[in-house]
């Protein structure tokens, strides 16, 4: 259970150190604003994104079982933290995150990660795809701009609020985001190597201040970002409440393990390696804990990071 950090120091040299520096740097650069997106998608303040991608994205990258792997919080993580957060409160989100860490150190002790070999690939698409109709729903009512509050977590309610609140649209945001949709595309069609997401991100809000359109930003809705990382607190712990989250620090630290071990397994296919899964578990769980002592999201491998960084890597 050796990190993949300790075997690659040996003879690094300072060519590798410029192509990883370049690659951290384009990496960073897709992996904040990504973060802040996932924690509002997921009902949590924007900081909280922030604070998880550096805390728990660094403990992955040092004690991980993969050279390439970026942690940080996933779309995977979207509807299962909205709905930890509308039964049990951030704080009880906190403390289920904290619950999965411990979960996960455990299931890396007694070498569980080598069983993520027998989960069949059908399972691992249909999961992949229910995400993204999860994820996509969430995601209706900032592109459409419509003036709703309290969204249920499933989706059928979720989907009759939002037609219930048709007549809100805001044309100003449904032009936007479609302009940022067809720039995110047409630049991966047309420069794949270019960080295509924070193009489009940076243009479409530059032209949205400049015309001083009226559309919702993170600082209107949710004041400034913090300059700086909370200080780390244990979150209030009693024996009702470590039963009462047990259920969903279980399906944290299941989706936390399956994730990460994919999102290796692909990057051993794109640089030829080979990753060490349990040493990438215990990473999971130290990760997630560290994360939940500094108030930030459950955290595991992210494929589209990680799959950034091995191409730019190799």
């Amino acid at each position: 259970m050796k990190p993949k950090l300790l075997s690659t120091l040996p003879g690094y040299s300072a060519r590798l150190f410029a192509a990883d520096a370049f690659a951290g740097v384009t990496v960073a650069l897709v992996a904040l604003p990504l973060s802040i997106a996932i924690a509002i998608a997921s009902g949590a303040n924007p900081a909280t994104g922030l604070t998880t991608a550096i805390i728990a994205g660094f403990m992955i990258s040092a004690l991980g079982g993969s050279r390439v792997q970026i942690g940080g919080p996933t779309g995977a993580f979207i509807v299962v933290v909205y709905g930890v957060i509308a039964r049990h409160g951030y704080d009880g989100l906190v403390l289920a995150t904290l619950m999965a860490g411990a979960i996960l150190v455990l299931a890396g002790v007694l070498r569980a990660g080598s069983l993520v070999a027998y989960v069949p690939e059908p399972v691992v698409n249909g999961f992949t795809i229910g995400i993204a109709v999860i994820i996509g729903s969430s995601q209706i009512k900032d592109f459409l701009g419509l003036a709703t509050h309290g969204l249920p977590a499933d989706f059928m309610p979720k989907m009759a609020t939002l037609w219930n609140a048709r007549a809100s649209l805001n044309l100003a945001a449904l032009g936007i985001g479609l302009a940022g949709l067809a720039l995110i595309v047409a630049l991966r069609r047309l420069f794949p190597r270019l960080p295509g997401l924070i193009v489009a991100v940076a243009a479409v809000s530059a032209t949205a201040a400049v015309l001083h359109l009226p559309v919702d930003t993170i600082a209107s809705r949710f004041g400034a970002l913090p300059a700086g990382l909370p200080m780390p607190a244990l979150p209030q712990v009693s024996t009702a409440r470590l039963a009462e989250l047990l259920p969903s620090a279980l399906v944290i630290a299941f989706l936390a393990a399956i994730e990460s071990l994919l999102s290796a397994m692909v990057a051993d296919r794109m640089i030829g390696g080979s990753h060490r899964p349990n040493a990438e578990v215990l990473a999971q769980g130290w990760a997630n804990i560290a994360s939940a002592l500094f108030g930030g999201l459950p955290a595991t491998g992210a494929i589209a990071r990680t799959a950034t960084n091995a191409g730019i890597a190799r």
